[in-house]
């Protein structure tokens, strides 16, 4: 992903700062406890379409 847009990329439920993790093509919010796939290089940034978090699940 274009590091530009990684940059200026937001949550949209709480417009916090995301977690880019490569290896599961994701972005993840820490606070919502949500990812948002990556499909294609395109974030897909749908709340209806983000994946929960597992409670125990670590976010680096």
């Amino acid at each position: 992903m274009d590091t530009k847009l990684l940059e200026i990329l937001v949550c949209p439920i709480c417009k916090g700062p995301l977690v880019h993790r490569r290896e599961a093509k994701e972005l993840v919010c820490k606070a919502d406890r949500l990812g948002f796939s990556i499909k294609d290089g395109i974030p897909v940034m749908l709340e209806e379409d983000a994946r929960k978090l597992d409670p125990l699940e670590e976010v680096a």
